[in-house]
C-alpha cells in the first residue's frame, strides 16, 4: 500500500512526471514521423530525377538515330558500296555514344520485326525507343565485346531469392529503331546503348541526384543502381575496398513488391551491407514486361544518429528539470507528511490486530493535530467494543457449528433413506409384476417345449427336413427361459444368491476377457488394461462379479459400434472411510445423454430396443449393492462413457 507522502507527491507531481512526458513523447514521436516522411519524400524526389534522366537518355538516343536516318550524309552513304556504309555507321556510332548501330535491309527487318516491337514500329514508318533485354548470343551476334561486357558472375546475397544461376549473361539495352523511308532504300536503322557496366550512366545519375545542398542539413551518402531483374548490372554501391557490387542481388521482399507487383518501393531497405532510405522504380521493356529496376538511395545511419541525438537532448533536458523540481516539492511538503505518516502507521498496527496502538500527542496544532486526537479517542472505543463483540461471536459460532453439524447429518440420513425407499418401492412393484409374468410365461413355454419333443418322437427320422425349424424353436424357447430367469433373478434376487468368497478382481477380469474375446475381435476394438499396486481383495460371488464385468464390457463394445478403444483399470480406492477396489470400464463411444445418466440403472431401460431386456445394468447394480458396493456412471471429457464398480475390501482375506 502506498504511503500518504507518496500519494500526495504523486498528486502534486502528476502533471510534471506523467502528463508532461506523455506530451513530450507524443511531440517527439510526431517530429520523428515527420522527419521519416521527409526522408521518404527526398528519396521519392531523387527517384523522379533519375527516372527523368533515363527518359532523357531514351529520347536522346531515339532522336539521334532518327535524325541520322534522315540526314543527307546517311543517304549518300547508303547509296554507295556496303563497305562505305559500314565505316560510316561505325564512325557515327562513336560520335553518338552508342554501343551498336547497324542497318537492317527490308528482308532482315521483316524477320527482326516479329521478335522486337521497336523494329516492327519502324517498319510501319515510325520510330521507337525502349528498354529491351538481349541474350548473350544476341549480343555476341552484334559484337562479341558487348557479350563479354554484359557477362557478370552472380555473387551470393543475403535475403535474396534462392537461385541455381551462377552468371548473368543477358544485357539490358536502350533499344531504338527508325524507318528509312526518306533514304530511298527500304529497311530499318537500329541502334542502342548497353547499360550493363555502364558506369558513366550510373555515375551521372548519382551526380545529378546527390548534390551538396540538402534540406535535412545532414550530408547524404547516396548511391544509384540499375537492375536487370534483381541483379545489379550497373551500380556505384561498394562491396568492399572500393569494389562495385556488380552481380549482387536485391532482397526477396523488394523483388516481390517491385517486379512481382509492379509497385514503386519508397522505404528503408538493406542494400548489400547497410540500411538505406531507398527508392526502387520498376522498368518495363518493349513488351510491357517488368524486366528491371532503377534504384536511388542514401545511407540511413547519419539520419538515425541525428534523430537519436535529438531524442537524447530533449529527454536529458526533461530529466534535469525533474531532478531540480522534485526536491523542492519534498522540502515544502515535509511539514505535512510527518503527522499523516504517524496516523497511517498507527492504523496499520491496528489492522494487524494491535488494538492498543495509539498516535499520541503531535506537535502540529492545526486540523491534522485535532484529527489525531479524535482518532485516538475512537480507537479507545473500538477496542472496548471489540472485546464485547469477540465474546458474543465466540458463543454464537459455537452454537452455529453444533446446529449445522446436526442438520448436515440429518439431511444426509434423510437423503439416503429417501433413495432407499424409492428404490425399494420400485423394485418391490416390479418384482411382483415380473414374478407373475415369469410364472405365466413358463407354463405355455413348457407346453410348447413338450409338444416339440412329442413331434420329434412321433416323426422320428421323418423329422429330418424340419430339423432346422425345430432347432430354431428350441433356441427361442431357451432364450425365453433365459429372459425369464433374469426377470426372476431381478424380482427375487435373494433366491438366486450363491456363496461369496475372497475374490481378486484382476483374476476375474482376465477370465471375462477370454469369454468376450470374440465380441471384441469382431468389432476391431483395442483393449488397454492398467492394474494398480496393492489392490485389495473383495468378498463377492465370483460368478456374479463375472456377470457384472461381462455386461459392462459387452455394453461398451456395442456402444462404440465399430473400431474404438476399451480401457479397463483396477486400483485401490477408499470411500467414506472404507478401503476397497475400483474397476473402471471406459469406452470411446458417443457416451450417454446427460438427461439419461440417472436412469441407466432403471429396470427395462435399454438403448438397443429389440435386442436386449434392459435388465443387465439393473441386475448388475443389485448384485454389487448386495455385496456392499456401488456402481456409478459418468461421461468422459474426450467422449465416451465410464462405469466404475467399487467393492469394499474383504477384511477377512488377510
Amino acid at each position: 500500500m502506498t504511503s500518504v507522502r507518496l500519494r500526495l507527491l504523486i498528486l502534486a507531481l502528476l502533471p510534471l512526471v506523467v502528463l508532461l512526458p506523455l506530451l513530450l513523447w507524443l511531440a517527439v514521436g510526431r517530429w520523428a514521423a515527420n522527419y521519416d516522411n521527409l526522408l521518404i519524400a527526398n528519396v521519392e524526389s531523387d527517384l523522379r530525377i533519375a527516372e527523368q534522366y533515363l527518359d532523357q537518355i531514351l529520347a536522346t538516343t531515339g532522336g539521334d538515330v532518327a535524325a541520322l536516318a534522315r540526314s543527307t550524309r546517311f543517304r549518300e552513304a547508303i547509296a554507295g558500296p556496303g563497305s562505305r556504309l559500314a565505316r560510316f555507321l561505325d564512325a557515327e556510332r562513336t560520335t553518338l555514344g552508342l554501343d551498336f548501330l547497324y542497318f537492317l535491309p527490308e528482308t532482315a527487318a521483316g524477320a527482326a520485326a516479329r521478335k522486337w516491337p521497336v523494329i516492327a514500329t519502324a517498319r510501319q514508318g515510325g520510330s521507337a525507343t525502349e528498354i529491351d533485354i538481349l541474350s548473350g548470343d544476341e549480343l555476341a551476334a552484334i559484337d562479341p565485346g558487348l557479350a563479354m561486357r554484359a557477362r557478370l558472375p552472380l555473387i551470393p546475397t543475403e535475403a535474396a531469392v534462392p537461385t541455381d544461376r551462377v552468371v548473368e549473361d543477358r544485357g539490358m539495352v536502350v533499344h531504338t529503331a527508325t524507318d528509312l523511308g526518306a533514304a530511298g532504300r527500304p529497311g530499318v536503322l537500329v541502334g542502342g546503348i548497353l547499360l550493363n557496366r555502364n558506369l558513366d550512366f550510373i555515375d551521372t545519375i548519382n551526380a545529378l541526384v546527390y548534390q551538396s545542398e540538402d534540406a535535412t542539413d545532414v550530408e547524404r551518402q547516396g548511391t544509384a543502381t540499375l537492375f536487370l531483374e534483381d541483379v545489379r548490372v550497373s551500380t556505384n554501391v561498394r562491396l568492399f575496398e572500393g569494389e562495385r557490387a556488380l552481380g549482387t542481388r536485391v532482397s526477396a521482399v523488394v523483388r516481390n513488391r517491385v517486379l512481382g507487383e509492379g509497385r514503386t518501393w519508397l522505404d528503408r531497405a538493406f542494400v548489400v551491407n547497410d540500411w538505406y532510405i531507398s527508392g526502387y522504380l520498376p522498368l518495363t521493356d518493349s513488351f510491357s514486361r517488368r524486366v528491371g529496376m532503377l534504384y536511388v538511395g542514401f545511407l540511413e545511419a547519419p539520419f538515425v544518429a541525428e534523430k537519436r541525438s535529438a531524442f537524447i537532448l530533449v529527454f536529458s533536458a526533461f530529466v534535469a528539470v525533474l531532478l531540480l523540481t522534485i526536491p523542492l516539492f519534498l522540502r515544502m511538503a515535509g511539514g505535512i507528511f510527518s503527522p499523516l505518516e504517524r496516523m497511517n502507521h498507527t492504523m496499520k498496527r491496528v489492522e494487524g490486530g494491535q488494538l492498543d496502538a495509539r498516535i499520541g500527542p503531535v506537535s502540529s496544532r492545526d486540523e491534522i493535530g485535532e484529527v489525531a486526537a479524535h482518532l485516538d479517542e475512537l480507537l479507545d472505543q473500538v477496542q472496548e467494543r471489540d472485546r464485547a463483540l469477540r465474546s458474543w461471536a465466540d458463543e454464537l459460532n459455537t452454537r452455529v457449528e453444533d446446529r449445522t453439524a446436526e442438520l448436515r447429518a440429518a439431511n444426509e440420513k434423510l437423503e439416503t433413506t429417501y433413495q432407499q425407499l424409492v428404490m425399494s418401492e420400485k423394485l418391490a412393484s416390479i418384482g411382483e409384476i415380473t414374478a407373475g409374468v415369469a410364472h405365466e410365461i413358463n407354463n405355455p413355454v413348457a407346453v410348447i417345449q413338450g409338444n416339440i419333443d412329442v413331434i420329434r418322437e412321433t416323426l422320428g427320422d421323418d423329422a429330418a427336413p424340419l430339423m432346422t425349424e425345430l432347432n430354431l424353436i428350441d433356441r427361442q424357447i431357451a432364450r425365453i427361459n433365459a429372459i425369464v430367469g433374469k426377470l426372476l433373478q431381478f424380482a427375487r434376487p435373494s433366491e438366486f444368491n450363491a456363496f461369496s468368497e475372497h475374490v481378486d478382481v484382476g483374476t476375474v477380469l482376465d477370465d471375462c476377457l477370454v469369454l468376450v474375446d470374440h465380441v471384441i475381435s469382431r468389432r476391431n476394438v483395442t483393449v488397454t488394461t492398467h492394474r494398480g499396486d496393492d489392490v485389495p481383495q473383495v468378498r463377492i460371488n465370483p460368478g456374479e462379479l463375472q456377470q457384472v464385468i461381462i455386461n459392462l464390457v459387452v455394453n461398451a463394445v456395442q456402444a462404440m459400434d465399430g473400431p474404438g478403444e476399451l480401457s479397463l483399470s483396477i486400483r485401490a480406492e477408499g470411500r467414506d472411510g472404507r478401503s476397497g477396489t475400483a474397476l473402471v470400464v471406459a469406452d470411446t463411444g458417443p457416451g450417454i445423454a446427460n438427461e439419461r445418466l440417472n436412469t441407466v440403472f432403471d429396470p427395462f431401460y435399454t438403448t438397443k430396443p429389440g435386442e436386449g431386456t434392459g435388465l443387465g445394468l439393473s441386475v448388475s447394480q443389485t448384485l454389487i449393492r448386495q455385496s456392499g458396493g456401488l456402481i456409478t456412471v459418468r461421461n468422459r471429457e474426450p467422449g465416451g462413457a465410464e462405469f466404475t464398480v467399487w467393492l469394499p475390501e474383504d477384511r477377512d482375506a488377510s
